[in-house]
């Protein structure tokens, strides 16, 4: 595993355009705030108006606009990422107000809600539906985010545009996070979601745009009270906000990344999915990873799975012949398959060769 050291130039970002859902908090306001210190303009997607107002207003007061008839470096609106047309109404703004979009950072989440697998459940209590809003936030959310950015990254750009999604899962999308059930099974998600664009999406032939994802543990954000004392107590790393913020900026800067996870411990960031290739042959076995590299190799970039069913042509040479059965036992057919066989033939050639002449 390879530490991931961020390289920040100060115009890395200037003028760029950057979307981000879940901006209003924690370690989405602070990637708010540092985008925006390196010169972007950033639209914020927040369910929280109440925060997502109070950032948008400390933040045009901090970040004018550099001139008087350029839109505001920052914009919000609440938007609910488990709604789809909530989604796509703050990418219109985004739209409508810059003209274009350079960068999707899908950061908003929520943590585990009641407890899916509870040992007091009964054989009437397990009969209620239980909430799947941490999926839909987490998970769906996120599926939304890619498949619209998919879409508006690709619009007004020019030649040699840097574009990219950059998706928040955590270490619960590569480690057990026990009683997390609903949450962690979000977390895989967002790792699985970003593994199979990753070489779709960045085809010249399709999108043509990065994608990546930020996996933080432990970090200071109000989701970590009941743990707080505890980890603290055990002199284990905490994260801030702005470290993550600083590693998610790093990665939407750096071109060169893509498909890559970061694992963020203590303001530290390492990178996982090289390793997780490279060493596949030492925990998979070196015979199933063979197996298992040739499988992948002809499914490629995934195109096969959508790619139109072409229909069957049925051959006029089995026609009326029940299959595995001799021609030579089919009392009385001999003559007749004999017929079909050269009619077939000649008619096929005929009709084939006259078509192409005309």
């Amino acid at each position: 595993m390879s530490q991931y050291i961020p390289s920040i130039s100060p115009s890395s970002l200037a003028k760029k355009v950057i979307l981000i859902t879940g901006g209003a908090n924690g370690i989405g306001a602070s990637l708010v705030t540092q985008c925006l210190e390196y010169g972007a303009n950033v639209c914020i997607g927040d369910l929280d108006g109440v925060s997502g107002e109070r950032l948008l207003k400390e933040c045009r007061d901090k970040f004018p606009p550099e001139e008087e008839d350029s839109p505001p470096r920052v914009i919000f609106q609440p938007t609910d990422v488990s709604i789809y047309p909530s989604v796509l109404a703050l990418f219109d703004l985004a739209f409508k107000t810059y003209k274009r979009i350079d960068h999707v950072v899908s950061a908003a989440g929520i943590v585990e809600i009641g407890n899916w697998f509870d040992t007091a459940l009964t054989m009437e209590t397990v009969r209620q539906t239980p909430t799947h809003q941490v999926l839909d936030v987490n998970l769906l959310g996120s599926m939304y985010v890619c498949r619209i950015a998919s879409v508006y990254l690709r619009h007004n750009r020019g030649s040699n545009c840097d574009r990219s999604i950059l998706l928040f899962s955590c270490v619960s999308g590569f480690k057990d996070s026990p009683s997390l059930f609903i949450y962690q099974a979000s977390k895989h998600g967002v790792v699985g979601l970003m593994r199979s664009l990753r070489t779709y999406i960045s085809s010249p032939y399709k999108h043509y745009l990065r994608i990546n994802t930020v996996c933080p543990w432990v970090t200071q954000t109000n989701s970590i009270k009941k743990v707080e004392a505890q980890w603290k107590g055990a002199g284990l790393p905490i994260n801030t906000p702005k470290q993550v913020a600083t590693v998610a900026t790093g990665v939407l800067t750096d071109q060169t990344l893509n498909g890559k996870s970061m694992f963020i411990e203590g303001g530290r960031a390492w990178e996982i999915e090289e390793n997780i290739g490279q060493l596949e042959s030492e925990w998979l076995g070196e015979a199933p990873s063979r197996t298992l590299a040739l499988g992948q190799g002809l499914l490629d970039d995934g195109t096969v799975w959508n790619a139109p069913e072409r229909p069957q042509k049925k051959s006029t040479i089995s026609v009326g012949v029940p299959p595995g059965v001799p021609l030579g036992k089919l009392k009385g057919l001999t003559n007749g398959v004999k017929h079909t066989i050269s009619n077939g033939v000649s008619n096929g050639m005929s009709n084939g060769l006259t078509n192409g002449v005309h």
